[in-house]
This record gives structure tokens, C-alpha cells and sequence, in this order.
């Protein structure tokens, strides 16, 4: 099974100086949208799943236009979900962020006070990434290492339209890495950016390779957003 990975287009976070919660797409956020369904005309999906958040629903508007398909909404794919700061000043987002930062890496577990957990968000993704795969047919080998018996869904390709948090837990899950409370860092995934992840046949089973991260080359620099 090849994954396609879509992060969303850039979102109107802040308006009139104020937080957004569940914020729409900003006009380069559109555009960027309509750019990722024109770089995938030629590809065909068998599925595309899309979190229920609006930003990525809205990301996913021109590519389900342009295929002719219906999404698929998973709840699953929903980002870490923040505190809730609609209709506050920005600068309250601006400092719950700096306070996050400045702690003990082993404390950003906790995330952002009065959000969800990274350490929760990251099982919340593992498992339902876990049953994802099981009801595709991909069963885990119990040798420790991230490989999975396959049914009749190898040459399937399916597309997740979501975040970057999310995108990059299941590409932690899915190559068997050790997740961090900074996946937002260490994996930067830009606004419309694609990534893939492809099976590799091993002889007792199949892994996933990585074969490409955060693909911008469809949209023109001035779009070029994180």
C-alpha cells in the first residue's frame, strides 16, 4: 500500500489580532490547495481519507474535485488539539508556545497547558495507524522490527490529507521510529507539502520507505509556506 501524505494549505490562524480555533484556508492557503490537485492530476487514488479539521477539508476540496472521489472523513487524523483560545489576543498563543519551548525536553510531553498531551496524541495516532493497517490487511511480525504480512492491498494507493503533527506520527509509525514531543520539528512538513512512503518487500513480510519528505516542487516560492 503507497501512502501519499498531504499536509494542509497555510491557514488564517490569527484575525483582527485575535486566535482562530478550526481556522478556514488564507487565499495562498487556496491557492496552494489548487496547486497540490494540478501537481496529482495524473495520479490515481483508490481512497483519499481527510481529517474533519476545516483547513484540511478545504485543502482536500480541489484534488476530490478534480478525481471525481468522495473523501473519506477520519476522525483519527485530527492534529494535537490546542488549548482553546478562540477570539483571544494572539499574544496568548505567542506565549503558551514560549513556555512550551523553554521546558526540559522530557517535559514537552505534557504539551501545551490546557491542549492534549503530545504523549497522548502520539498513542491516539499510533493506534488508530495500528488499525488503519490491520483493516487494510497488514498484520504486524512480532520480531520487534517494523514489518508487516500483507493481504491483497499491496498495490493499492491511498492519499491522508492532514497535518503536519499528524503526518509525521504516521510516518514515525509507519517506519518504526521513536516518536519525540517535537515531531513538528524534527520532521518539517510544509503548508500543501507531499510526502510518500512506499512498501518494500522483505522476505518475511513488508517495511515502508520513505521516498519522499515534504515535497514543495509544485508550488512557486512565494507559496512556499511552514
Amino acid at each position: 500500500m503507497r501512502i501519499t501524505l498531504i499536509r494542509h494549505g497555510e491557514p488564517e490562524w490569527v484575525k483582527n489580532g485575535l486566535n482562530v480555533d478550526n481556522p478556514p484556508l488564507t487565499v495562498k492557503g487556496q491557492e496552494q490547495a489548487e496547486m497540490v490537485a494540478t501537481f496529482l492530476a495524473d495520479t490515481r487514488f483508490d481512497e483519499i481519507y481527510v481529517s474533519p479539521l476545516l483547513r484540511a477539508q478545504q485543502t482536500a476540496a480541489p484534488l476530490l474535485r478534480q478525481s471525481g472521489r468522495t473523501s473519506i472523513t477520519a476522525d483519527w487524523l485530527q492534529e494535537i488539539r490546542n488549548p482553546i483560545w478562540h477570539g483571544t489576543p494572539v499574544e496568548k498563543a505567542v506565549e503558551a508556545y514560549k513556555e512550551e519551548r523553554a521546558r526540559p525536553s522530557h517535559e514537552r510531553w505534557g504539551g501545551l497547558n490546557g491542549g492534549e498531551a503530545v504523549s497522548d496524541f502520539v498513542r491516539r495516532i499510533n493506534d488508530d495507524c495500528a488499525h488503519f493497517l490491520t483493516e487494510n490487511g497488514y498484520g504486524k511480525v512480532s520480531n520487534g522490527l517494523p514489518v508487516w504480512t500483507h493481504g491483497k492491498t499491496l498495490d493499492k494507493h491511498i492519499a491522508f490529507v492532514a497535518h503536519a503533527g499528524t503526518n509525521s506520527v504516521v510516518i514515525c509509525h509507519l517506519l518504526g521510529l521513536e516518536p519525540t514531543p517535537w515531531e513538528w520539528e524534527r520532521f518539517v512538513l510544509g503548508h500543501a507539502s507531499i510526502s510518500e512512503v512506499e512498501p518494500l518487500a522483505l522476505t518475511d513480510g513488508v517495511t515502508f520507505s520513505l521516498t519522499r519528505l515534504s515535497g514543495v516542487e509544485h508550488l512557486p516560492k512565494s507559496h512556499r509556506t511552514v
